[in-house]
């Protein structure tokens, strides 16, 4: 039995967009939904920045932006570039200097709206630099600064309200012959930002940011976003994500890929499938899930491990995991290979030889691919 069947009932199938690049990074047509996040380090200390960055990079990211509120960040954004293994978005806000010497600075992509930065010949300054250094856009629409006039005319925040606000800014771009950028319609709200999005993705084939904004801590924000950005992207709709906690910007990264690799839409690193618990367990099964997620955030191979504590569905759900360990009786269990029982293995030493097994398995894997 295939370890990964395919079923008509999982397809997603996406919506088609036209594909930009930012730096390196393909998004939009059929490239993988890349993942981002931003630092929360003063952009000045660059240091700090360039740490951030590479960790960011380390954990999966594809893309990472920074903040550029002033003329010093943009003088450090140049070094962070140089440094940063990752392309870096320029989050713009308002003054259209800061956007042009983003642009000067290397960044691969400026978080901008080009209706909040100024008169006409301004914002075609921006896109000029943008153009000339090969940098491309996003237009960054969010429920909680909408313009005046919108607000004005719906009397609130609302789908239709960031759908035109997102249409009023393409069209900025458009009539000034640029079309290398990404749309977002961010909302706190789940309901707010879902169907803004699925306005703006009938509205224009530009690829899509999907994002719930100011989604809360690490706990409440992982749910909220896993309900908002999950239904969206089980619609077909996004092509590149950043999940907005108040938490470390790696846990962001992590939350990310749950998202897609829940979905079946990126594959990165260990998926380890475990129980809850409960009286039949036959080993902590939440201290070592703890344990071994920790030891196994090294291994970048896709693969899957089940991780359960009894016989009642232990072994089934090993039959379709790469690794698996089903606990049974006398401090001993059993130890699933390629979906098949291998050997027995002591509670005692169980989590040394599951790291083991795994590293050997993630070796094998990477070889297959690299004969490829």
């Amino acid at each position: 039995m295939s370890l990964n069947p395919i079923r008509p009932w999982r397809n997603i199938y996406r919506r088609k967009s036209r594909r930009i690049m930012v730096g390196s990074v393909p998004v939009g047509g059929d490239a993988p939904i890349s993942v981002q996040t931003m630092t929360n380090t003063p952009t000045t200390d660059v240091a700090a920045t360039v740490a951030q960055v590479q960790a960011a990079a380390e954990a999966g990211a594809d893309i990472v932006r920074v903040s550029v509120p002033d003329e010093a960040s943009s003088r450090a954004l140049r070094e962070i570039v140089r440094e940063s293994p990752v392309p870096i978005v320029a989050d713009i806000h308002f003054h259209y200097r800061r956007g042009i010497e983003a642009a000067e600075a290397g960044a691969a992509c400026l978080r901008i709206n080009p209706g909040n930065i100024g008169s006409p010949e301004r914002v075609r300054e921006v896109i000029a630099a943008a153009r000339d250094h090969g940098c491309s856009m996003r237009i960054g629409v969010n429920a909680g600064s909408l313009e005046r006039h919108l607000l004005e005319k719906y009397g609130e925040p609302c789908p239709e309200a960031m759908v035109e606000s997102g249409l009023e800014h393409i069209r900025i771009l458009e009539d000034n012959d640029f079309h290398a950028f990404k749309i977002s319609v961010k909302a706190s709200d789940v309901f707010l930002a879902a169907a803004a999005y699925q306005g703006i993705a009938e509205a224009t084939d530009a690829p899509i940011h999907l994002g719930i904004t100011e989604a809360g801590g690490l706990v409440s924000g992982t749910i909220k976003s896993a309900v908002g950005l999950g239904n969206l992207l089980w619609m077909g709709i996004g092509d590149t994500i950043r999940v907005s906690l108040s938490a470390d910007p790696i846990e962001e990264v992590k939350v990310g890929y749950e998202i897609l690799k829940s979905l079946g839409l990126r594959h990165r690193g260990v998926n380890i499938i475990s129980c809850p618990s409960c009286a039949r367990q036959g080993f902590d099964v939440i201290a070592t899930v703890a344990e071994l997620e920790k030891r196994l955030e090294h291994i970048k191979t896709p693969m899957s491990l089940s991780i359960i504590g009894c016989v009642v569905n232990g072994p089934g759900e090993a039959l379709m995991t790469d690794v698996g360990f089903t606990g049974g009786g006398a401090g001993a269990g059993m130890v699933y290979l390629a979906g098949k029982a291998s050997h027995k293995m002591t509670n005692e030493q169980m989590i040394d030889h599951i790291v083991e097994q795994v590293e050997r398995k993630a070796a094998e894997l990477d070889d297959v691919k690299a004969a490829e």
